[in-house]
C-alpha cells in the first residue's frame, strides 16, 4: 500500500468518509446534518418498509430497539430520527460494520450502538428484552432460521421482519433461482413441524461487497413456516405488507408480529 492509499490529502469533508468505501455503497444518503455526498442508489435511509413497520408497531419513539444486520445503518438512521431511545445494532460483516460507524459519525447517531459479531450467540446468551426487534434481510441468511425466530420471540413482543421465503412453484419456474436450492424437506424444532430448504450463495461469494451470511449457504423457510411459528409463539396480531412473489432473488414479504 502506497502513501496516497494510507492518507487522505483533501480537506476534511463528509465525502472523504464515504470515499473510504467508494464504489461499495448500496444506500443513497439523505442530505441532512450538513451531509451531501455521492454514495449508492437505493433509498434505504427512506425505506417504506421500515416506516410501515414502525407505524404498525406503535412507533419507534421512546422505545428500545434491537436491530439485526444494519448493513449501512440506513434503517438505524430512520429509527433514530423517529425517536428510538436506544438502538443496539449487530453486524457480522466487517466492512458493513465499518460503514455503519461512518454513518454514525456523519449523522450523529448518538443513541445507536453498533456491535461487530454473529448475533446468534448474542440472542442465545443475552438475558435482556427489547421493546422492538427489527430483522430486515437476515432470516434467509441463517443456517438455523427457526432457532433464530425462537430467540427473537423470547426477547420481544413486537417484531418486524423483512425476508425472502421459499415457494416451490415460483422457484421451479425460474431456472437461475432453482439451481441455488436443494430439496424441500420437513423438519421439527422442539414441538413445531415445518418445511425448509438449503440455499447456496454460488458466485455471490466472490463479490467484495457480499453481505450474506457467515457461511457459504443458508436455509430458507416457507412462508407458512414463518407465519405459523409466530402464531404458535403467541403473536396474535400478524400483519403482512410489501409481498413480492416475483422478487428477482426469490419471494419476499414484510411482517409485523405483536403479542
Amino acid at each position: 500500500m502506497n502513501l496516497p492509499d494510507k492518507y487522505e490529502t483533501r480537506a476534511p469533508t463528509a465525502q472523504n468518509i464515504v470515499d473510504i468505501f467508494a464504489g461499495e455503497w448500496t444506500s443513497n444518503f439523505p442530505a441532512e446534518n450538513g451531509v451531501d455526498v455521492r454514495a449508492g442508489a437505493m433509498p434505504l435511509f427512506d425505506d417504506p418498509r421500515i416506516a410501515w413497520g414502525g407505524a404498525q408497531l406503535g412507533g419507534f419513539g421512546g422505545h428500545s430497539v434491537l436491530e439485526l444486520g444494519p448493513l449501512e445503518a440506513g434503517h438505524t438512521h430512520m429509527m433514530h430520527r423517529a425517536g428510538a431511545t436506544e438502538i443496539v445494532a449487530i453486524e457480522a460483516n466487517r466492512r458493513a460494520f465499518l460503514k455503519c460507524l461512518c454513518v454514525k459519525e456523519l449523522y450523529a447517531l448518538d443513541r445507536a450502538r453498533f456491535l461487530l459479531g454473529d448475533f446468534m450467540p448474542y440472542l442465545q446468551e443475552s438475558p435482556r428484552r427489547f421493546d422492538i426487534i427489527v430483522a430486515s434481510g437476515v432470516l434467509y441468511h441463517m443456517l438455523e432460521p427457526m432457532q433464530t425466530l425462537r430467540y427473537l420471540s423470547r426477547m420481544s413482543d413486537r417484531l418486524f421482519l423483512w425476508t425472502h421465503y421459499y415457494d416451490h412453484d415460483v422457484v421451479k419456474a425460474n431456472a437461475e433461482l432453482a439451481r441455488k436450492f436443494g430439496r424441500l424437506r420437513t423438519e421439527r424444532h422442539d414441538d413445531f413441524s415445518y418445511e425448509t430448504v438449503d440455499y447456496s450463495y454460488k458466485e455471490a461469494l466472490k463479490w467484495i461487497g457480499f453481505t450474506g451470511g457467515t457461511q457459504e449457504g443458508s436455509r430458507w423457510l416457507t412462508r407458512a413456516a414463518i407465519v405459523d411459528f409466530l402464531h404458535t409463539s403467541g403473536y396474535a396480531k400478524i400483519d403482512v405488507n410489501f409481498e413480492q412473489r416475483d422478487h428477482p432473488h426469490g419471494p419476499a414479504f414484510a411482517l409485523c408480529a405483536q403479542r
